[in-house]
Parts: structure tokens; sequence; C-alpha cells
């Protein structure tokens, strides 16, 4: 396994330090990496002054262990990861499994220590966000975001932000965008700005709602995660029972729900139909199955509740989804 002990910052700072890490080098605005660890593209670029977005789609050649230790706790990390095995996550006595169809964005304090272990053969399309915490006071002053306890929020002396949630729908499709694009010429570049653009002020929102957790060590949080990944793990699945995952996440039926709605801004038959449905999705996208499949492989009532069920979320049809691919 090769151990790559890294931080990073909301400058250029930790470039040379990871490309070193990777046995590579520096040219322009690349990360290159030895083939024997990885390959692919990395690509670092500076949107505005504290705030910097790293890109990389790469292939991991051999297991890695990736140990983050930041030097300043001055910014906020704001993860993108879309990879086809699940890497582990770690940090402050708690571990989740994140990919594509599990945990799929972080928010995470720059103060915040964690590890990731992640497997050979791994393909990864990511983005992450690395945020001055003074830049998102100025932007959410000048653009009326309600934070009604922002800078306890952001002072790590008080609190760690670590939030773990899925990505949107647009956000997904920005960043597979991106990878059409050649790395590096003038409109990857202008793409990128515009998808950090966009993220940034998705990201905001988030924030400024009661959906961010500003906890790291709360049995109950974690318990909730566990529930969270449960009904991943079983998105093909019927829906089960409210009693069966409260006892998951070892909660009364009346505590877990009031805690997983404010938690995760959502309830859970929604937070169910929402990933459903994205499964769904992903698997019209790969064009290997029919409706009617795709709709009892995901046990849905009949093809017609399907259809009218995405239809209402993503405002088409299934069929009509599959001829605009």
């Amino acid at each position: 396994m090769k151990t790559i002990s890294f931080s990073y910052s909301a400058d250029f700072d930790w470039t040379s330090s990871l490309a070193e890490q990777l046995d590579g080098k520096i040219e322009k605005n690349a990360i290159t990496s030895c083939e024997s660890i990885s390959t692919g593209d990395r690509y670092f670029m500076n949107i505005q002054k504290g705030v910097v977005v790293y890109y990389h789609n790469t292939i991991t050649q051999v297991d890695i262990r990736m140990i983050q230790k930041n030097k300043t706790d001055d910014f906020i990390a704001a993860y993108y990861i879309l990879s086809d095995k699940y890497s582990k996550y770690l940090s402050n006595d708690f571990s989740v499994e994140i990919g594509r169809w599990r945990y799929n964005f972080l928010i995470v304090d720059s103060k915040v220590e964690s590890t990731y272990y992640i497997k050979a053969g791994t393909k990864t399309l990511a983005l992450a966000l690395f945020i001055k915490k003074s830049v998102i006071q100025s932007f959410a002053k000048i653009n009326h975001y309600c934070f009604p306890d922002l800078d306890k929020m952001l002072n790590p002396s008080e609190n760690l932000i670590i939030r773990l949630d899925r990505m949107s729908n647009e956000s997904i499709q920005e960043i597979n965008d991106l990878r059409k694009l050649k790395v590096g010429s003038v409109i990857f570049e202008l793409y990128l700005k515009a998808t950090v653009e966009l993220l940034f002020s998705n990201y905001l929102k988030k924030v400024s709602t009661n959906r961010t957790i500003i906890e790291t060590d709360d049995s109950d949080f974690s318990n909730i995660v566990t529930a969270k990944l449960f009904l991943i793990n079983n998105i093909e699945e019927h829906f089960p029972s409210i009693k069966s995952i409260s006892s998951i996440a070892n909660m009364s039926e009346s505590k877990f729900q009031h805690l997983f709605k404010k938690i995760t801004g959502t309830t859970v038959n929604n937070y169910f139909m929402y990933n459903k449905l994205i499964r769904a999705k992903e698997l019209l996208e790969e064009n290997e199955l029919t409706v009617s499949e795709i709709s009892d492989k995901l046990h849905f009532t009949n093809s017609s509740h399907f259809a009218s069920t995405f239809k209402k979320h993503f405002g088409i049809l299934p069929k009509q989804f599959i001829k605009q691919l």
C-alpha cells in the first residue's frame, strides 16, 4: 500500500508536495503522477483570491492510504467525488464509505484531520474546492445569504464542520461534462470556472440551511449516517419499515424520524425515493435494461408508476430521457 501524507490550502502551496508524493511533477497547472501509482489528469486552478479548485480524473493503480493534515484552519473544503468503487473516509472517530452511490459530497473544516483508503483500480472523477472562510463571509454578506451563526460556524475553536451528503443532479451533470473537454484548454478552464461558481453558490445555500452538521463526535449523528448507508445499500429493494431502520440506528421511531429530517433536511421516505430515482436515471444512462426492467429491478409498483414518479422528479418521462442520450 502506498502512503501519501499531504495537506491542502486555499492557494497553491500544497501542489508541489503532492506531486512529489505521487512521484510526479508540476507542469503548468497540471500534476503528473508516476503511472505505477495512478494514471489520468490532475489539474488545479485559482478561481479568485482565496478560492482554489482541484480537478482529477484518474485511475488508481495501487492501494493508497492518503493522510491529510492541513497546516492552516482558515478554509473550508468541499469535495465532489464520483468514483466507481467506494473509498473509506476516516475522521474524528467515525468511518464512512464514499463514492458515486454512497456519500459523494463532503464539506470539511480545514482543521479536521482525515485518512482516505483508495483501492487499486478505482476510477475517480472529482472536484475539490478550497475556500477561505473570509471569502465565505464576504460572499454571504454581499449576496444576502442567511447565516444566523456564521462567525460561530467558521470558528474552529468552537466548531468543526463535517457534512456528508449526496450531490444534486445538476452538480453531477456539470462535473461529468468536464471530462468531455481537453484538460488545460481555454474551453476547459472557462467551463471549470463556471462549474465552480455554480457549485460554490449551491454550497452556500446548503450551509445556510439547518442541514449543516456542526458536530463530529455525536453518537446520534453516527447512527443516522449508518441508517443512511443502509438505505443506499438497499436502494434497489422495497422501502424498509421505519421500525427496522430506527432499530438499526438504535433509536425510537419518533426520535429517528425527527433527527433524520433535522440532519438531512428531508423525510426518510423522500430520501429513499430520491436516491432510488437517481439510481433509475443511472440505469437508463447505461442503456442495458428496458424501462419495464428497470421498474421491476427497483421494485416500483408498475411501469406506469415508475414513469409518473420519474417525470415528477426530472420533468421528463423515462422513454423521452433515453431518446435524449
